[in-house]
């Protein structure tokens, strides 16, 4: 009598809702599941302004996880509208760290370098004074525009779609900015030049780019034109 009591309680407290034409049942467990364990079946059924909630969460969550690799969305985006081939200088982000740190250095030498210089040394002469302010300032100048004249034909981003008779490259500004420009494959000279770290010359300035990470052999044929050997005087002789 007590179990059948029982059970008639359970059974009791099962109730269904019925909610905007969605169903919400909670069935009650079985009787023969009573002396082990309890199996509960449940179906839920949400409204869609309810799921669409529960999709902008889990997005939300994904994206605020830290993967590996491009994400699916904008980037996928990005890297079609970069087809083609896409070369990237090895030592960019060296190179631009570098120069960062000579700009730093010379805007302190130029500002800091006469006021402490006038502050150490109160018995020294002011003309003497002047000429050591002059002298750092000249220094620190130099050397940053000597780095500056040595990096500047890197090419530090190069994107060239395959049939195209121009190319797009980044270069770097005195600033440390990236500079876009685009180049024609006529335009293209051999560097007749002793500055180092020069792979070709295009409208009056050196560009380089670094053979062993270019992989593209066409290109890099188009990019590195050979010079064009002089016929001798006494050719015909």
């Amino acid at each position: 009598m007590a179990r059948a009591a029982l059970f008639h309680l359970l059974r009791s407290q099962s109730t269904t809702f019925r909610r905007s034409g969605n169903l919400l049942t909670r069935v009650a467990p079985r009787p023969h599941a009573l002396g082990g364990k309890i199996h509960a079946n449940s179906t839920i059924h949400f409204p869609p302004a309810q799921m669409r909630l529960l999709s902008r969460t889990a997005s939300t969550e994904d994206d605020s996880k830290i993967s590996i690799g491009p994400r699916k969305g904008v980037e996928e985006g990005n890297e079609e509208k970069e087809s083609g081939f896409v070369y990237y200088g090895p030592i960019s982000s060296t190179i631009k760290k570098v120069k960062l740190l000579s700009l730093s250095t010379c805007c302190l030498s130029v500002s800091l370098g006469p006021v402490i210089t006038f502050m150490t040394s109160p018995d020294m002469n002011v003309i003497l004074k002047g000429g050591v302010a002059s002298t750092v300032i000249f220094l620190s100048a130099s050397t940053t525009a000597a780095l500056h004249w040595f990096v500047s034909p890197y090419v530090h981003k190069l994107r060239w779609q395959p049939g195209s008779d121009t190319f797009e490259v980044e270069m770097m500004s005195w600033m440390a900015t990236f500079l876009p420009k685009t180049i024609k494959f006529s335009d293209i000279r051999p560097p007749e030049t002793n500055r180092p770290f020069v792979s070709f010359k295009a409208n009056d300035n050196f560009y380089f780019v670094d053979a062993e990470h270019c992989h593209n052999k066409a290109l890099l044929a188009k990019l590195t034109p050979q010079k064009q050997a002089r016929e001798s005087p006494f050719k015909n002789l």
